[in-house]
């Protein structure tokens, strides 16, 4: 019995398929993404998409003195299908509850670039690498101590150390900086 390697763990290439852009209903992209799949699944066009992607990153950030990590979507009201655009396909996506068109000019499906879609994807994969803090200050802004001995003074923001996750604060003490 002969084994072939190119069949036992990689899809097989299409030469049609490209990747697309598809405007949905904002923050119902993962109610769409899985209606979608189980549509094309009754539908039997799941070997004519690929993937259906919705580019986010996990964000950690401080609320009310506590962490909280949520993931954050990159572009909220998108989602990116990589398919065989045909007339199947097309009414699939369609008439899918949730999606409103296609990007492109006048509705019409333009395919993505290779470079557009590798700087999506590879943008992706670095917040799958690490989690991304999200520090709601910028330098010079003011702010309201909320705990420790300096509570309740004011104060503006000096320096932001993303690495150490850490603000310095200046605060005014006995009338001085």
């Amino acid at each position: 019995m002969s084994e072939n390697p190119d069949t036992d763990t990689k899809v097989l290439e299409h030469p049609d398929k490209k990747w697309y852009a598809v405007h949905v209903l904002s923050s119902h992209e993962r109610k769409v993404k899985s209606q979608l799949e189980n549509e094309a699944d009754i539908a039997g066009l799941s070997d004519k998409l690929f993937q259906i992607l919705i580019p986010a990153e996990q964000v950690t950030e401080m609320r009310a003195g506590k962490k909280r990590t949520r993931n954050k979507v990159f572009f909220p009201g998108y989602m990116l299908v990589e398919m065989v655009l045909d007339k199947e396909t097309r009414h699939l996506i369609l008439n899918t509850p949730g999606i409103t068109s296609f990007v492109g000019p006048k509705n019409e499906p333009q395919a993505l670039r290779q470079e557009e879609v590798d700087r999506i994807l590879g943008r992706v994969e670095e917040s799958e690498e690490g989690e991304v803090l999200d520090i709601p200050f910028k330098i010079g802004d003011p702010i309201m101590v909320i705990d420790g001995p300096f509570t309740d003074f004011s104060g503006f923001v000096e320096e932001i150390n993303e690495e150490k996750q850490k603000i310095k604060v200046r605060v005014r003490v006995f009338g001085r900086w």
